[in-house]
């Protein structure tokens, strides 16, 4: 039996995903209290930090400290490594998408059009 971390698998954990879940956590606490007591401004805040939350793990996840899709390599599986590549952007991330980071897409290649050439015949008849 395998302890946890010591398997051969890439659990992806990251200091972006534990922040993102610990705030998520409090959020969903909030509003669960919010539901219990029936307070409408409980309820507010609740919403509020799991915006928070959502916006932390985004913010957390563009500076490096997530990871992107798809297996890592093992000496990047410790929840407290960067990843060096999330400047330029995740491949097919649509939070790196949509904070203007392409990443290195798998691009299909494009059938560049030119222009006809018009034959032009000369007449040498004098």
């Amino acid at each position: 039996m395998f302890v946890h971390g010591d398997d051969a698998h890439d659990m992806g954990h990251t200091a972006a995903g534990w922040t993102g879940t610990a705030v998520a956590t409090l959020g969903s606490s909030l509003c669960g209290l919010g539901l219990v007591t029936a307070s409408r401004p409980l309820l507010y805040a609740s919403a509020g930090v799991l915006l928070l939350a959502l916006l932390v793990t985004w913010a957390l996840h563009l500076a490096g400290w997530g990871k992107p899709s798809g297996p890592r390599p093992v000496e990047q599986w410790h929840w407290r490594v960067r990843d060096t590549g999330a400047r330029a952007g995740h491949p097919g991330c649509l939070g790196c998408r949509l904070a203007g980071r392409s990443g290195a897409r798998q691009t299909r290649p494009v059938a560049v059009r030119t222009p006809a050439r018009a034959e032009v015949t000369t007449s040498t008849s004098g």
